[in-house]
Parts: C-alpha cells; structure tokens; sequence
C-alpha cells in the first residue's frame, strides 16, 4: 500500500527580508509519529522565500524516506498554498523558480497542500525558532533529527552561555505542548461537528454492508421518521448554523428533512461518505465470512486490508480527517451538522479522543443517532456525546439498527 507522508513546514524571517530560516517536519499520514525534523539558517531572506524552502526540504526528506509516497504539505502561508496547488499566478520570478524546484521533487499527483491555522503548526515553528537563536548566537546552521537516533543533548554553554540554553530549551518545550484540561481555559470557541447518522435503510435493517460505490438506496419508511426525529432534536437543541451532508440519497434525504425543521442550507462533501466496500457491498456478514474467510480475518486485525475492490480504514480516515480539517478551516467557531454514515463518524470521534483506528470496531451507532464534537483553535478536541439515540424512543426502531 502507498505511504502517506505529512509535512509540516514553516519558515520565518528577522525584519523580512532578514536573518531568516525554516523549520519542517515529516509524520507518518496515519499514525501522526515524526520521522524527521530539520531547520536550516538561511541568511538574509524573506519570509516567503523562508517558506517555500521549508516546503522543499520537508518534500526532499518524504522522497529519501519513500519515493513512492504520497504527500501531503501543510502550510500556514496561504499564499504558498493557493500558488502551488494552482489556484494563484505566481508572479515573482524567484518565487516562481522555488515553486518549480518543489513540483519537481516528486510526480504529479502525488503532493497536494493544505493550509492549517498556525497553532496547528507548532512543531515546524519552534524548529524555526530554535535554529535562528542558535545561528546568530554563533552555533549550527542546521539541525537535523531523523526517527530512533539519540539526541544529544545540546552543549549551548560553548555557544552563547546559559541564558540562551534556557530560551532554545524552552522553544523546543513549547514545541511538545502538554495535556490540559479541555474547556477550562478561554482560547475562543470551538469549532463543533454534531455528527448524525443517516436514517436506516433496506440494507440497514438487514444488517447489510452498505457503502460508496454500492447500491445507492433510499430511507426506508422507518428511516425517515428517524430523520424527522433527529430533526426535531436538533432543533431543540438550537439548530446549527450550516448543515454537510455526504453525496449518498440516504444521508441526502435524511439532511433535507433536517433542513426543513432548523432552516438552514446543506453543503455536500464527498469526504464523510461512507466506506466503499466494494464486492462484499449488499451482503451480510455471514455471507461475507462464508465467501472471503481469510480475507475478511485480515480485514479485522488490520486497517490497511481492504474489501476486494473496496477501501481500507486507513484510506477512509484520511479523507475524512482531510474533511474535517477543511471544516475548521472553512467554519472556525461555527456550529455545523454534519450528516454521514457509521465508518466516518467513527474515525471523526477517534480522532477528537485520539484513539487508534482498530477502535471503529468497538463502537456501535444507531440510525440518526448524535455524536458532538468540538475542534479547538489550539489543535485540541473534546468529545461531549457519543450516539446519542434518547430523542429516538417513539420510533419502532428494530434492534440492532
């Protein structure tokens, strides 16, 4: 399967143009681990030109780590990420001659840019940060750190006396933030995802895997009463501002009848669909056990299995962490109902808890169930309900469903 690399760069300048320097970071796409950190002094320079270097080495370190990989740059300059994902002219020429330098390190297709708030940068700026302080104090210009070397711990009192031991220490502490206690600190207001599941449908009730690419089916009757239930919760609970919705009819229909109660607009994102499951699509469990045993034991100890013809977990939690991420950016401190199906709401409680892929497994959804969400400026998250079904209890919901 074809690694998916991220990378976080950042780069900055003393004056701009002045003292300048980059930091970059490569995580493994799924499980967020740093394979590599590098921070380069750079001279005089701009900011912008500080930037796209930062791009370039992080792209440069993905293709030693894995030439055939997929990467994905995450910048908090939106110039640099509208210019090179095509979007802006480029109209400085050594802005241009950088660009070209950062298109060339791997194929087309492979690299895409997405711009994050900079608290979501931490990591690529206190990089930046640290290599500026230690250059013109007259040490290193450049740090490199690469996944399971020994750091040594840096000598600093050759180099500018304790003081500036202190500082640089202190940047890269802030660098790795600790844990705190979510909601109990003023540091604006979230970004919250009321997730709802779609009403049932035919192969909800039989207990059917239904996924993208399969048989698009409509509600069934029962499913749309839960729809209008839901409807009614959200309203109680003070509607949302924007409704999103994934492409399928069910979730389409089970967002309309949202609509007609809160009065808000629906937005359709392809990336909460739900799971492609490919050739076992319509078909039971048991009838997917009988035809694929090996296959479908594979498919449960591993998220990168992936049903024949179908999509691993693994594919599905990056484009519908890519979703999330382009909800907050989009939509920061709004409070959004977003429309989908078991596997995404799954992955998108995950992540906000952090808990490892293989979870999806241990968690049950109801039909037109609630899952609330919070995403904070500071790249932190709060769960405040997990399928939440009580305003469900006058539908003749069948069990299991």
């Amino acid at each position: 399967m074809t690694r998916l690399f991220i990378v976080e760069a950042d780069g900055g300048s003393r004056g701009n143009p002045g003292p300048a320097a980059y930091g970059t970071v490569v995580r493994d796409g799924l499980t967020g681990v740093i394979l590599a950190e590098v921070a380069e002094y750079l001279g005089v320079a701009t900011n912008n030109v500080a930037e796209y270097r930062g791009a370039i080495r992080g792209l440069e370190q993905a293709f030693a780590l894995d030439p055939d990989a997929k990467i994905e740059v995450r910048l908090d300059s939106k110039l640099i990420v509208e210019q090179m994902s095509g979007r802006w002219k480029i109209k400085h020429p050594d802005m241009r001659e950088l660009a070209l330098a950062a298109r060339d390190i791997f194929p087309p297709g492979r690299v895409t840019y997405v711009w994050v708030p900079r608290a979501q940068n931490v990591v690529a700026d206190a990089l930046v940060n640290e290599i500026l302080d230690l250059a013109l104090a007259g040490g290193p210009n450049e740090l490199v750190r690469l996944q399971g070397e020994r750091q040594p711990d840096l000598d600093l009192d050759d180099v500018a006396g304790d003081a500036q031991e202190a500082h640089a220490r202190a940047i890269v502490e802030k660098a790795r933030p600790a844990n705190r206690m979510v909601g109990w600190t003023d540091i604006g207001p979230p970004t919250i995802t009321v997730m709802a599941r779609h009403g049932a449908t035919a192969f909800s009730l039989e207990k059917r895997f239904s996924g993208a690419g399969g048989q698009d089916l409509p509600l069934a009757p029962i499913g749309l009463l839960q729809a209008k239930a839901l409807a009614g919760e959200l309203a109680e609970r003070g509607g949302t501002e924007l409704i999103i919705a994934s492409p399928l009819l069910r979730t389409q229909q089970t967002a309309e009848q949202v609509a007609k109660v809160i009065g808000v607009d629906i937005e359709t994102d392809a990336d909460f669909a739900e799971c492609a499951f490919g050739e076992w699509d319509g078909l039971t469990f048991a009838e997917v056990q009988a035809g694929w045993p090996d296959l479908v034991d594979e498919w449960l100890r591993s998220t990168k299995v992936a049903p024949p013809g179908g999509e691993s977990l693994d594919e599905v939690k990056l484009r519908v962490d890519r979703g999330r991420r382009r909800l907050i950016e989009r939509y920061p401190g709004k409070k959004l109902a977003v429309i989908a199906h078991v596997t995404p709401i799954k992955i998108m409680a995950g992540i906000a808890v952090g808990a490892p892929l293989g979870s999806v497994f241990r968690m049950e959804l109801a039909p037109c169930s609630i899952t609330t969400l919070a995403w904070f400026p500071d790249g932190n998250s709060s769960m405040f309900g997990f399928s939440e079904a009580a305003h469900l209890r006058k539908v003749p919901v069948p069990d299991g469903t």
